[in-house]
């Protein structure tokens, strides 16, 4: 009799178990629905943390098993949170706009009432018309829908072209990463219809619970993107432990013989980096709410730059080393850059831990790649192999 899923993968349970014991904890000793010893903004701070954990299991499977190095994974999680942002930015101004004109002698009209949206979203950059690519932004669904259609047909036109020409190695990775530079340069100008280098500002007001406090809406996403995360997991593990599986991890390791062996490469390719586009627009959808703003430098190079780094110090290969090495080096960069760490006062010189956690960062980075290659996720394989 064939075992479940769960049964036949025992690390997938445990990180079922880690992650509901993990999400309990928090929601005891949060403010909202607990002893509250956790404060909001820390409950904010693990929400992002669960969401660039996502992230970080689709770089994973795309790097760690199929052996492509995307640099530019990051701007597919930037798209997600453009695209749930539009709707957040349309219908909290809808509101407002809206309950100012009501004080007028006579009803405004609904194209008066649209003119005004506009003028209140893009005055800044000095415009009173909405783009285009606005046209969906008055529908929640809609640009839910976006969240997933654009990362993924961008990352299904992009990857078609570039695999059916067997572009591979640092050629793809460099692909990748011109991609989002032209993607954040884009987005940089004012023209772009996303109000350039402002960006979209406060995501955090959630249209329809102006009343609730944030406390509760930052729990309520917390607990969502602990969701996501799990069904995340779940979701690549079941590929990977398969007949796909073994096929992506052999393309990995030698791609010339998985070709002679008759599989289409260039088909598990482009699935695998397709898929892993859309579950990062998802991540990024549920990241920049509880942010509370996006701007087009978080989709620079330099981010999914950090994102091939905290895989690396967790262990590329191993999904919950992904989470590990995200989750470890995201909350060790927060307390490093919001003061938390103590200067060191060597006489001479002052360290500031602001000003000197990204050389820390590379530091660490260089060294597990020349002395751990297998990353954090090395310490639970040889507690596997060594129980005693």
């Amino acid at each position: 009799m064939r075992k479940s899923f769960l049964a036949d993968n025992p690390s997938v349970l445990w990180f079922l178990a880690c992650l509901g014991i993990f999400t309990l904890a928090v929601t005891l000793l949060a403010e909202a629905t607990g002893a509250g010893l956790i404060s909001t903004s820390f409950v904010k701070t693990l929400g992002k943390v669960l969401c660039l954990c996502l992230i970080a299991i689709a770089m994973d499977v795309v790097w760690g098993y199929c052996g492509i190095l995307s640099l530019g994974h990051f701007a597919f999680f930037g798209i997600g949170g453009y695209a749930v942002g539009m709707w957040l930015m349309f219908a909290r101004t809808e509101a407002i706009v809206t309950q100012n004109l009501a004080e007028r002698t006579i009803p405004p009209t609904a194209t008066e009432i649209n003119d005004a949206i506009a003028t209140q979203i893009f005055g800044v950059v000095g415009s009173s018309e909405f783009p285009l690519i606005w046209a969906f932004s008055h529908s929640l669904i809609l640009q839910l829908l976006l969240v997933v259609l654009v990362p993924g047909v961008l990352a299904l036109v992009f990857g078609w072209l570039a695999f059916r020409s067997r572009v591979t190695g640092v050629y793809l990775s460099i692909l990748t990463q011109a991609m989002t530079l032209a993607l954040a340069l884009y987005l940089f100008q004012n023209d772009s219809g996303l109000r350039g280098n402002n960006g979209l500002s406060g995501l955090q007001n959630i249209p329809g619970f102006e009343g609730v406090p944030q406390s509760v809406v930052s729990m309520a996403f917390f607990w969502v993107s602990a969701l996501a995360l799990g069904l995340g997991y779940v979701l690549f593990a079941r590929i990977l432990t398969g007949k796909m599986g073994s096929v992506i991890r052999a393309i990995r390791d030698d791609e010339a013989r998985v070709r002679f062996l008759g599989y289409h490469v260039e088909s598990y390719k482009l699935f695998v980096f397709t898929l892993t586009a859309i579950v990062a627009g998802i991540a990024g959808a549920l990241y920049y709410p509880q942010a509370g703003i996006i701007n087009p430098a978080e989709i620079a190079p330099i981010a999914s730059i950090y994102l091939a780094v905290w895989v690396a110090i967790g262990g590329r290969g191993r999904l919950y080393g992904a989470v590990i090495g995200t989750a470890f080096v995201s909350l060790l960069s927060s307390w490093f850059t919001g003061g938390g760490a103590p200067n060191i006062n060597l006489g001479f010189y002052t360290i500031q831990w602001t000003e000197w956690w990204l050389v820390l960062l590379g530091v660490s980075f260089v060294a597990v790649t020349l002395f751990f290659p297998g990353g954090i996720g090395m310490i639970f394989d040889k507690l596997k192999r060594d129980p005693s």
